[in-house]
């Protein structure tokens, strides 16, 4: 029985990208049965962009977040699958059919998510690095995945329905939140590294920090939290939690043991991240690599804060609700 495919495309003031990102999608070697937009209250010629390209164009009716833009695109779409995309990815040709034989192939599957490809079209270091960051955690990961993840996502349309879409209260990581869920009630998620898109986004300093700290770190660590699951795999995985842990403890040991600690400590953290920097190396050179590392340490930096601001808030919400 053939499978009929709706893609879903949220947008917001991303026109420039959202033309490459159906320019790409209307080269697949599979075409979806149907592509909609759903514009959340774009200012700039983001709806002109999706009508040009001829697809169904929906609209919020506002900034009203993309959890609030799948979910409508989801209600109105007619196909069996519901395969998700950011605005600012171009879709390798063969994806979308390998999605849809993943699918045929495997009928007890719910899920599946997809990588970013190792060639980000902004050139950029920080751009490259974070695009080769995502990159290496997708290759590594478990195939059967622990969550969810709208950049390049599938989910069966009635799967989808059943679990009641995705949060609309929640402007951050909805994806990974509707994930526990469907890991919650053991549906069967898949994660293939082959299934690809390339990342459009440039990112700057400032909104890789605010990103990774207030749209991915708090929130996630929030929703671990609330579902007290924790799994080794992806982000936080037992390797991160570690380097996390050795990073923060550096500047004691450097206090209270001087140098030689300190400088153990290190080591270590770097070694435990030896693949991601090999990696690195074969992808883009040493010296890319050897420029990565004090990003990377940042990275951990950032991350620990983060979750620890993520417990904070947990606790005093729950306290809160509690009086």
């Amino acid at each position: 029985m053939r499978i009929s495919v709706s893609v879903i495309i949220p947008v917001y003031n991303s026109a420039q990208e959202l033309d490459v990102c159906l320019e790409a999608l209307a080269k697949s070697t599979r075409m979806p049965d149907e592509c909609i937009v759903v514009d959340d209250g774009s200012t700039d010629a983001s709806v002109d962009a999706a009508r040009r390209a001829g697809v169904r164009v929906l609209e919020t009716g506002g900034r009203r977040g993309p959890s609030r833009a799948r979910n409508l695109g989801a209600d109105a779409a007619s196909g069996d699958l519901l395969v998700f995309l950011d605005a600012d990815v171009a879709i390798h040709k063969g994806t979308l059919a390998g999605i849809v034989h993943r699918f045929e192939e495997e009928p007890d599957l719910d899920a599946l998510i997809g990588s970013y490809d190792d060639e980000p079209s902004s050139p950029d270091f920080l751009s490259q690095y974070r695009n080769m960051q995502h990159c290496y955690v997708h290759r590594q990961a478990c195939r059967l995945a622990s969550t969810f993840w709208t950049g390049c996502g599938a989910v069966r349309r009635a799967v989808f329905l059943d679990h009641g879409g995705f949060d609309e209260s929640r402007w951050a990581i909805e994806d990974i939140e509707f994930g526990y869920r469907l890991h919650a009630a053991a549906r069967k998620i898949a994660l293939d590294p082959g299934l690809q898109v390339k990342h459009l986004k440039r990112w700057t300093f400032g909104n890789w920090l605010r990103t990774d700290i207030f749209v991915r770190a708090i929130p996630w660590t929030e929703v671990i939290l609330k579902y007290r699951r924790m799994p080794n795999d992806l982000n936080t995985g037992w390797t991160d939690r570690a380097s996390v842990a050795g990073v923060f403890a550096i500047p004691p040991a450097a206090a209270l043991g001087g140098a030689l600690p300190a400088a153990l400590l290190l080591g270590a953290v770097l070694w435990l991240n030896r693949g991601f920097y090999a990696f690195l190396a074969r992808k883009r050179g040493s010296w890319f690599a050897l420029r990565a590392v004090p990003v990377h340490l940042v990275y951990m930096i950032y991350s620990g804060v983060g979750f620890a601001i993520g417990v904070a808030k947990h606790v005093l919400k729950h306290a809160a609700a509690g009086r």
